[in-house]
C-alpha cells in the first residue's frame, strides 16, 4: 500500500494537539494501510522504562524533549508505519525536518474545548496538571497550531467525529486516486 501514498511517502504521521486523537486514529488508520502503528511516547516510555509523567518530573520537560528527539529520528527513517507523535514534538525545528521527509503529514485539527473535554480527568498529561488547565490548553494551541500548519499535508478537524469517520477522510486525502 506504501506505493499508493501521494508523493512517493513511505509513510504517514500523525500530528496535532493531546486529545485529538492520533494514537485511535492511527491504529485505525494503520490496520487501513496495512501498516505498522508506532506511537512516539509509547516508544519513549519502553526505552526509558518510565511513564511520561515521571519523565517529566525527573528530568523536566527538557529532558522528555531530549529524548523524544531521539525517537522522533528513529521512528522517521522507518517505513510502512503510522506514527503518532506526541503534542510537543513540532516545538523542535529538527523533528519538524524528521517528521516531513518522506511521509504524508496529516494535522488532526481539534478546538481547544474538545481538548479539555478529552483530556481533562488524564493524569497522564503532566502540562495540564495544575489548576487553570483550560488557559494552559489556550496558550499551547496559539504557538503549536502554526508549526502544526506548516508541517501538514492534511489537515483534518476531528471535533465530534468517529474515528472510523476521521479515517476514511485521511484515507481520501492521502491515496493516489487510481
Amino acid at each position: 500500500m506504501a506505493d499508493s501514498l501521494k508523493h512517493g511517502a513511505k509513510r504517514v504521521v500523525l500530528v496535532g494537539p493531546m486529545g485529538a486523537g492520533k494514537t485511535t486514529i492511527g491504529r485505525l488508520l494503520s490496520r487501513e494501510l496495512g501498516f505498522s502503528f508506532c506511537d512516539s511516547d509509547s516508544e519513549i516510555e519502553a526505552r526509558c522504562g518510565a511513564d511520561i509523567p515521571w519523565i517529566f518530573d525527573v528530568e523536566g520537560e527538557a529532558g522528555f524533549r531530549e529524548r523524544e528527539c531521539g525517537v522522533i529520528r528513529d521512528l522517521s527513517q522507518t517505513n510502512g508505519i503510522v506514527l503518532a507523535t506526541g503534542g510537543g514534538a513540532v516545538l523542535n525545528e529538527s523533528n519538524r525536518a524528521h517528521l516531513k521527509e518522506g511521509a504524508q503529514v496529516v494535522y488532526l485539527k481539534t478546538s481547544v474545548e474538545q481538548q479539555f473535554e478529552r483530556t481533562r480527568r488524564d493524569r497522564n498529561r503532566p502540562l495540564l496538571q495544575n489548576d487553570e488547565p483550560l488557559k494552559v490548553l489556550t496558550e499551547i494551541f496559539k504557538i503549536r497550531d502554526p508549526l502544526y500548519s506548516e508541517i501538514a499535508d492534511v489537515v483534518i478537524m476531528t471535533d465530534k467525529k468517529n474515528p472510523k469517520t476521521v479515517v476514511k477522510q485521511i484515507l481520501d486525502q492521502i491515496l493516489v486516486s487510481n
